[in-house]
This record gives structure tokens, sequence and C-alpha cells, in this order.
């Protein structure tokens, strides 16, 4: 369902899709294709294969996303979440714990998070690590981009 004040977006190709964002969002549109049963753990997965084929092929994104507890989404989340210090069992385990608590699905808070994070100056809230890097990040711009250009709702 389109929801107010939203244009509706139809699929796009694989071939179309410029970053992680335009794959997300190509999620977002139709999760059942992309993540069985809505598990979190199934889009880790799937991310994880995206950043492994990225390697591969000597292209680097920069992407906000790494598996397990690191990244710039999962330094943003353990403050999000309240957490002292990184989860050993990842920024997946910890969004559907977090859902379940909440009585909401765990792809739908995905997104939510996703979107403030994207919203939010998240690289001003890492920390400089060794060497004067964020810890999590690249030291590049980390910022949203997305494909498409659609405008982002707000989370509520």
């Amino acid at each position: 369902m389109t929801e107010p004040g939203r244009a509706r977006r139809k699929p796009s190709h694989l071939s179309e899709l410029t970053d992680v964002y335009g794959f997300l969002d190509q999620v977002r549109l139709r999760p059942g294709v992309w993540v069985r049963g809505g598990s979190l753990l199934h889009l880790e997965s799937v991310l994880f294969g995206y950043q492994a084929a990225l390697s591969v092929h000597g292209i680097d994104e920069g992407s906000d996303f790494s598996t397990g507890s690191q990244g710039p989404f999962a330094d943003w989340l353990w403050t999000r979440l309240d957490m002292r210090c990184p989860s050993a069992l990842g920024w997946a385990v910890e969004i559907e714990r977090a859902a379940e608590q909440a009585g909401k699905p765990a792809l739908e808070m995905f997104f939510d998070l996703l979107d403030e994070f994207c919203a939010s100056d998240h690289d001003a809230q890492l920390q400089p690590g060794p060497g004067g890097q964020a810890s999590g990040a690249d030291g590049g711009d980390q910022g949203w981009t997305s494909a498409t250009d659609q405008p982002r709702h707000d989370v509520g």
C-alpha cells in the first residue's frame, strides 16, 4: 500500500540500481521477493553477498552496512537501541529482538530505523578511532544517496 504523500514506485531491473540503497528500495517495495520470511538474518546475508560481489569486482562503494556488529549503520544502531557496547550477534539479531519486544514486524522496524539513520547526521555521532577515522567508517562521506532520489517519509 502506498503511504500518504509518497508516490507509488515501480520495481526496477537490477541493472538500473547504482548502490545498496537502490537495492534496499527494491527490498522495501517487494520484501517477499528478496527476504524469505521477513528475516533480517536473510537480509543481512543478502547484503553480505552484495558486498562480496563488489569486492570480487574491485568496487569500493563505501557502504554503511557490514555484517555483524561493524559499520556505520551498526555503530549508529547501538546508540539508538541504548546498548552500551556493540552486540556480537550483529544488527540483524538486535533489530529482530527489539521488534519482537515492540510487537512489530522486524523488516518494518529495520526500514523505520534505516530511514531514521539516513535522516540523522550519523557521521557526526561516530567517535574517532585509531588513525582519526570514525569507528566503522572509511572516512568518506557515508550519507544517504538513493539511486531513485525518492523522498523519505518521517519515522513516526
